[in-house]
């Protein structure tokens, strides 16, 4: 059994904007308080989440996350990355360093962000890690198997993850071809819709409705929202039967 918990459904900004007032900043609903996008994955054996932006501590706390065999980037970026530091509660609680799956050039990002890691003054109480080099092929944290898949989020390369039926889809604008030939089947497809107007670096609602319609899921989640997309509730009521937005806190089961 594989439980995905959604921890952060927002984009780089999170729901509420600091000192927005448009409606969907001010709603009361749950939906609509959305932290940076992140995902939580564990089976019967293994904890893996994939991205750690500034709301890391925060969602893990929420999500009580007891440990964690991994953590997988999808990209640079600091909305992905920017709460690595606090994988040092884990160091602690686990007497071990923590797994992190990236590229090399989400690696050379995080020693360059987190150069004090990795200067080798060995400062009592910094991260401890060791890297996983991520390409294309299938990768397993665990009893996880996950598949990267090529998105470009501009030119920026970004890797989504299909594990199983479940593909996970984030800071995309498009897909090459044969990407979208490895995502077919899927199940479960949770992509990004930024806003409703195009974007240049992220799908907008129009383009991931799209995108759904070809990779052609059961279900499609919505992430890394923005306030301009709407209040949730307002939004669902406007997309198709097997599309929904996500939110965080979110749980699928997946046998």
């Amino acid at each position: 059994m594989l439980k995905v918990t959604f921890l952060g459904t927002g984009t780089s900004q999170g729901i509420p904007v600091i000192a927005c007032t448009c409606d969907v900043c001010i709603s009361q609903d749950s939906c609509d308080k959305r932290l940076r996008t992140s995902i939580l994955l564990e089976d019967e054996e293994t904890t893996v989440v994939i991205d750690s932006g500034p709301d890391f501590r925060q969602q893990l706390l929420r999500a009580k996350v007891m440990k964690l065999d991994g953590l997988v980037f999808t990209h640079e970026h600091k909305d992905h990355v920017a709460g690595m530091d606090d994988i040092r509660a884990f160091n602690y609680i686990l007497n071990r360093p923590v797994d992190i799956y990236a590229t090399e050039q989400v690696q050379l990002a995080l020693r360059r962000e987190f150069h004090y890691a990795f200067d080798g003054n060995n400062y009592p109480g910094t991260p401890q890690l060791i890297f996983h080099t991520i390409v294309k092929e299938p990768f397993k944290v665990g009893t996880i198997e996950l598949q990267p898949i090529l998105v470009k989020h501009f030119l920026l390369d970004v890797f989504g993850y299909r594990i199983n039926d479940f593909t996970y889809i984030t800071d995309a604008k498009t897909i090459p071809e044969e990407e979208i030939e490895r995502m077919k089947g899927t199940k479960v497809l949770v992509i990004n819709a930024l806003r409703r107007e195009t974007h240049v670096s992220h799908f907008s609602l129009n383009e991931a409705l799209a995108m759904i319609k070809r990779i052609s899921p059961k279900k499609a989640y919505l992430i890394h929202l923005s306030h301009q997309m709407g209040k949730h509730a307002d939004l669902n009521k406007e997309l198709p039967s097997n599309v929904e937005c996500a939110y965080d806190g979110l749980e699928l089961f997946f046998n």
